[in-house]
């Protein structure tokens, strides 16, 4: 699929009949006529490292799942510092608040290149109040939503730096059946577990040096889960 911006994006060029997550997203539980009738606003398109796909106070217009890639839900502190709130991934779905709230509640921006559908939210919302499978699956995703912030509040920003580190890893590498995980900057790592930058580079370079991250590709790690299991939770 060619890479295309948000404009042309609306043209149309998704093909979700053939989507290699279809059975996880939102619209999982929807017979074949039934997604027929939210198929035709749906649209794929592709966003490189450090794109910004909405930011806080935009009109939540739309609603968007992630095909592939990371996307990072930063929050801003009074100071203008930032907090990194929660990470989605494949699957995931963004821009939930445009259900009930008029304007996104944080900035959505890519950590790697990722691919995303995006959906416009009113056709969402008409359509989930008639299909009860929909509904379900919109509330579902609002759950699991408040599961992740409450696992991020007690995981990632309790503990020694040693053990948020090792706690984001498993997240990272959470659902690779090889234990492999994509890391992120670092820098965005210490704004995610409220630790420094050098802090969070002298805990990945210890966690190399004692082989519980061994480089696959330029990017990738496999991770030793076990080892770092017992350090997140010793």
């Amino acid at each position: 699929m060619r890479t295309i911006n948000h404009k042309e994006a609306w043209q149309g060029v998704a093909n979700c009949s053939e989507c290699s997550i279809r059975n996880s997203v939102l619209f999982a539980g929807l017979t074949e006529d039934e997604f027929k009738k939210i198929h035709q606003p749906i649209d794929q398109f592709q966003l490189g490292a450090d794109s910004k796909l909405y930011g806080v106070g935009d009109e939540a217009k739309y609603m968007y799942t992630i095909r592939s890639g990371l996307v990072k839900l930063v929050h801003y502190m009074p100071d203008g510092t930032q907090r990194i709130v929660r990470l989605l991934k494949a699957s995931d779905v963004l821009g939930l608040e445009a259900v009930l709230d008029p304007t996104y509640k944080h900035d959505a921006i890519t950590l790697q290149d990722t691919e995303i559908c995006r959906y416009p939210a009113v056709a969402v919302n008409e359509f989930s109040r008639t299909n009860p499978k929909l509904h379900y699956e919109m509330m579902s995703r609002w759950q699991r939503a408040l599961d992740e912030a409450d696992s991020w509040v007690t995981q990632l920003s309790t503990g020694t730096s040693r053990q948020r580190v090792a706690r984001l890893i498993l997240l990272l590498a959470k659902g690779n059946d090889d234990h492999s995980c994509s890391l992120i900057g670092r820098e965005d790592m210490g704004a995610m577990l409220g630790i420094t930058t050098e802090t969070a580079s002298r805990t990945i370079a210890s966690f190399k040096r004692e082989k519980l991250l061994r480089k696959i590709t330029l990017t990738s790690y496999q991770c030793d889960v076990e080892r770092l299991q017992q350090i997140s939770y010793g």
